[in-house]
């Protein structure tokens, strides 16, 4: 019998998540997402210092200050990372945008044109580059414009009915809503014991899935943020879901039978279609306690981990003027 993994590439597109360009090159994904996280842990491994390398020496010959030259080295750094994954997969790659821009729209479409004007000076189109950008309202007021300007976006740390509405209604190409971190939010509550049935963050990426099914959305809907391959099986038939490593690993090697348990005829329980305004999101957002902390939380984790970067780049800057 075929492996789990090969089960659901039969009904799933299958996303790296990871930004370890060996890794993708042996699980052969269809697509890779990375986040600042995932950048900060394969910048540190020595297999990819000449990616870093080029960024350090590209950045030591740039002028302005040093704030501005450090975010732009680490930009750079991306750059490298996404058009090498670029090369091995045969789909599309998401680059992020800073997480602290998270609250600024004008902020994120600079960064974002920035990206794709980039990425097609080294001739990767814009076809082949999924933007990142957080699910704030500002966030998706910016998808919004990017959609019509033929950039495709990835709304990433979505976590709540409310988020998947809004990026819907703003055209984006697809949403990344966190499993893994809506069942740690309840777990931490003192909720559970969850079996992959009764997962809070499996159901609310069904129940996002057939309410976008039941209203005729094409936003592609790929769950992220996994703890567990139960439950990665109890979402087999999303569109995309974006596993790590590990996990992948784990499906690889398991040659039981694989269910199907999402399927674009089977809306049954589908919500009523919402028409979300600001207020009314924000209202959605803040009624929703768990939504409102985890996105909270994730911005601030990015946040911390692209400020890391940002030192090491800073220090890598500092010893190359230095030599």
């Amino acid at each position: 019998m075929p492996s789990k993994l090969d089960q659901l590439r039969a009904m799933t597109v299958v996303v790296a998540d990871t930004g370890d360009i060996e890794t993708v090159r042996r699980l052969k994904p269809q697509d890779c997402t990375t986040n600042p996280t995932l950048l900060l842990k394969a910048a540190e491994m020595p297999a990819y210092a000449a990616l870093v390398d080029e960024a350090i020496d590209w950045g030591r010959r740039q002028g302005g200050a040093r704030e501005a030259v450090v975010a732009a080295t680490c930009d750079r750094l991306a750059l490298n990372f996404g058009a090498e994954l670029s090369h091995i997969v045969p789909g599309r790659v998401s680059t992020e945008v800073d997480a602290d821009l998270s609250f600024d729209t004008a902020a994120t479409l600079h960064k974002a044109r920035s990206f794709i004007e980039a990425y097609e000076a080294r001739g990767v189109g814009r076809e082949r580059i999924l933007i990142k950008v957080a699910s704030t309202w500002e966030g998706i007021r910016a998808a919004e414009v990017l959609q019509k300007e033929g950039i495709d976006c990835n709304l990433t740390l979505l976590f709540s009915l409310a988020q998947a509405a809004a990026a819907a209604d703003a055209g984006a190409f697809l949403i990344s809503p966190f499993v893994g971190r809506i069942l740690d939010w309840h777990v931490k509550a003192g909720e559970g014991p969850f079996t992959a049935e009764t997962d809070p963050g499996v159901l609310s990426v069904r129940q996002i899935y057939a309410y976008y099914k039941k209203h005729g959305i094409s936003t592609v809907v790929m769950g992220a943020s996994f703890r567990n391959t139960g439950e990665i099986e109890a979402l087999a038939g999303c569109d995309r879901l974006t596993i790590g490593p590990a996990l992948l690993d784990q499906l690889a090697a398991d040659e039981g039978a694989l269910e199907r348990k999402l399927d674009p005829a089977n809306t049954a329980g589908a919500p009523a279609k919402l028409d979300l305004d600001e207020k009314a999101f924000r209202f959605a957002l803040n009624e929703d306690q768990m939504a409102t902390e985890k996105l909270s939380e994730g911005i601030r984790l990015f946040v911390k981990d692209l400020r890391t970067l940002r030192g090491l780049v800073a220090k890598r800057l500092e010893g190359a003027q230095a030599a």
